[in-house]
């Protein structure tokens, strides 16, 4: 009895194993278990070949200034345009940023000097200083005109630096005007009435630096009022000139500015 239904047992079991072994068959030709994942064939070779596919539809560019600082392509091309116009003044690109207000102004001749056409027939080189180190009478003056063999130079104090550019632009107008030896009263005049007619256009055109307290732009602000008073002349700039105590040993006139009434 023990041995019927021990082969009884081994019946069944054998049906099991049949019946699974078909099942599992009918799985394999009708596809993958469920369980299962299709094999990966070179995967890291087709995230290389997305990759260079993605960078060919848009390629990721990063643009910086000298300083390291991200910055646009549109202001990375206009630094490289304003570094070849200025190529031999100077490397500071807020006063090339400044030269580029002159433009097609009251501004333009200075400008014009700047890049060459003065009485030496070289660039004027333009730059930021401390300008005690001409001398102990210079530290607190706002710019300085500068002759050293055959090179004109222009050196603006460093305290200006974050000047606001119309500012640094009518500064730059004046001291342009110097391109000698000799200078007059005359020259100082002539110089400081064109520096308020260029500071007056331009805060006129850009009128949000004109409440600004910056010390640079206070001295603008001084010398607009006093061409303004004197009915856009140099009336009153003229006699501002005359009583300044820096100019005190200036003839009243140089080569280029012989006529008092500049």
């Amino acid at each position: 009895m023990k041995k019927k239904r021990f082969k009884n047992l081994i019946a069944v079991l054998a049906a099991v194993c049949v019946f699974q072994t078909t099942a599992f068959s009918a799985e394999q030709a009708g596809g993958q278990p469920p369980m299962m994942k299709p094999p990966v064939k070179n995967q890291a070779n087709d995230f290389v070949k997305n990759t260079r596919a993605s960078n060919k539809q848009g390629k990721i560019e990063i643009y910086t200034d000298d300083s390291g600082n991200q910055i646009s392509k549109a202001q990375k091309e206009r630094s490289k345009s304003l570094k070849k116009t200025y190529k031999g003044v100077t490397d500071n690109e807020r006063l090339m940023e400044a030269m580029e207000l002159m433009k097609n102004g009251l501004g333009s001749f200075s400008r014009k000097a700047i890049l060459g056409n003065n009485l030496s027939g070289k660039p004027m080189i333009v730059n930021f200083e401390d300008l005690s180190k001409f001398g102990q009478a210079y530290t607190n003056f706002d710019a300085l005109g500068w002759k050293k063999k055959e090179r004109l130079y222009i050196y603006i104090n460093k305290k200006h630096e974050d000047a606001p550019l119309p500012a640094l632009a009518a500064v730059l107008s004046h001291e342009a005007l110097h391109q000698d030896d000799f200078n007059s009263l005359n020259e100082e005049t002539y110089a400081w009435t064109l520096e308020a007619a260029v500071w007056t256009q331009l805060s006129e055109k850009d009128p949000r630096y004109n409440d600004s307290m910056h010390p640079l732009v206070v001295r603008e602000n001084t010398l607009k009022k006093l061409f303004i008073k004197g009915n856009y002349t140099s009336k009153f700039i003229r006699k501002t000139v005359f009583s300044n105590p820096g100019y005190a040993n200036l003839p009243s006139r140089s080569p280029g500015f012989e006529d008092d009434n500049l």
